[in-house]
């Protein structure tokens, strides 16, 4: 302990901006200490970008400290006791000494300043995030056993569960969220607490749920984080789709868990994902959570058929649309809705390919479906292999990668990522005697499907496609009419 202490006042693996912000409210006389999860991570050797901080200042006097050295300040979390700043790049937010409560129906904390430093730990969620760094003197402040959870990669609260969890039913997530992040277990009598209070979540709003989802997916296990929620009654409250896979498996055992599946998909989008530099940099929050739901149309569209085989026709567009419902609930933007119910949707267009081989024209339009989720795609399909049988499995892969070399050609030959007709609206309009409107909408729609069947024509052979298509249009009749009576 006091070997990791050192280092950070050695090594600077604190910024300097800590020590200076320390010794500002030790001349003013008021206490700071560096908290949570930057302490956290000193011991686990990662450096934080955030900085959290807390005092027994109250918000004016952190104004009054800070005014004049930080190079921005705001005040949207004053009512919480927070001062928000930016120093040499660095975010920082100064809170007072606090307990916060949530009442049985309401979605907003109560809070009350304290004075005490120990207090404030108490109030927070897990013991490893409820250690402190005393400033400017570096002074580990750790009366819950922090280090020692930490070390033992257990999460604990610092007090009774159940009254954290009541004071924010976050937290509950929260738990499922450093499984993910920090390969820590939860303690029996954390999961109980978790398990019994579920239904408390509903009090969160779906903005600060959603965004924990989204720490808990992009972790380093998410599958085990999904895996927590569920089997506390947590998922329930916040994705029921998913524990809705756990299908009973008929009497001829005809089709796989869906849930274990679908939690092994998660697994293998995300070790097949790039570094920075790659097409589909890791973590990446759109397909790991397309991953995680590509099957939850399966439970809608389960059927027995007379010769005891189970089917799930077209739960990819129904999966979509359920995709699609619940990331509004959720309250996430409409790209990241858009591509990952697009991804749902998508995800079983390959499986034709194994049996028949595709024209260059199916090529082209799985290409240009998938469009800039291409490569997402890619790594989807190959994760949605998780049969044991080995022969099967590399027959799939085998034939996944004629696909991909198919469309490397077809793409060097033909730029096939952008697709466009061989005429644009505005030559279209020219050729046609027509003005802007549906019906130049439909020539260009008419254009590009006999661009991907056909490939590049050239803008001759187009016109000349084009004038044939445009007479046999009652469009293109009642035009000659009125030309012929004026």
């Amino acid at each position: 302990m006091a070997n990791i202490l050192q280092m950070a006042a050695d090594e600077d693996l604190l910024p300097p901006v800590v020590y200076e912000l320390g010794r500002r409210f030790e001349s003013a006389g008021h206490a700071l200490s560096l908290v949570g999860g930057p302490v956290r991570d000193l011991f686990l050797g990662r450096s934080s970008g955030d900085m959290d901080f807390t005092t027994d200042a109250r918000p004016d006097a952190i104004l009054d400290v800070v005014s004049g050295w930080a190079d921005a300040v705001w005040e949207i979390g004053r009512e919480f006791g927070t001062i928000g700043l930016t120093k040499s790049g660095l975010q920082i937010e100064v809170t007072t000494y606090r307990a916060e409560a949530y009442r049985e129906d309401s979605r907003k904390p109560e809070v009350r300043f304290g004075d005490s430093l120990e207090d404030d730990l108490f109030r927070r969620d897990f013991t490893v995030n409820a250690m402190a760094l005393r400033l400017p003197s570096l002074e580990l402040v750790d009366p819950f056993g922090g280090v020692r959870d930490l070390a033992a990669k257990s999460l604990r609260t610092p007090g009774a569960p159940e009254d954290s969890f009541s004071d924010d039913p976050l937290r509950m997530m929260r738990a499922a969220r450093f499984a993910s992040q920090l390969g820590v277990e939860i303690s029996p009598e954390v999961e109980a607490a978790m398990t019994a209070m579920a239904q408390r979540l509903a009090i969160i709003s779906a903005e600060r749920v959603r965004d924990e989802l989204v720490k808990l997916v992009k972790g380093a296990d998410p599958a085990t984080g999904i895996d927590i929620l569920v089997r506390t009654g947590l998922a329930d409250q916040v994705l029921p789709e998913i524990p809705a896979l756990k299908l009973e498996t008929d009497e001829h055992h005809s089709h796989k868990d869906v849930y274990q599946h679908s939690l092994t998909v998660l697994r293998q989008a995300a070790d097949l994902e790039t570094d920075a530099d790659g097409p589909v940099p890791g973590p990446d929050f759109v397909l790991r959570f397309a991953a995680l739901m590509h099957d939850v149309g399966k439970p809608a569209t389960r059927r027995f058929e007379p010769s005891g085989a189970v089917t799930f026709r077209n739960h990819d567009v129904v999966g979509a649309k359920l995709v699609t419902k619940r990331m509004r609930a959720l309250r996430f933007d409409n790209e990241t809705i858009k591509a990952t119910a697009r991804l749902v949707e998508l995800h079983m267009r390959f499986f034709g390919y194994k049996d028949q081989s595709w024209t260059d024209s199916a090529v082209r339009r799985y290409v240009t479906d998938a469009g800039p989720l291409l490569e997402r795609l890619h790594r989807l399909t190959r994760s949605d292999v998780t049969t044991r049988n080995q022969r099967k499995a590399a027959r799939l892969a085998a034939a996944y990668d004629d696909l991909e070399r198919r469309i490397a050609e077809l793409a060097e030959q033909e730029e096939i990522a952008a697709i466009r007709p061989d005429l644009d609206g505005e030559q279209i309009m020219a050729l046609l005697g027509l003005r802007p409107g549906p019906l130049v909408g439909r020539a260009y729609r008419w254009l590009l499907e006999l661009r991907l069947d056909e490939g590049p024509l050239g803008e001759e052979e187009a016109t000349r496609r084009l004038r044939a298509w445009w007479a046999e249009q009652p469009e293109a009749q009642e035009q000659d009419r009125q030309e012929k009576e004026s």
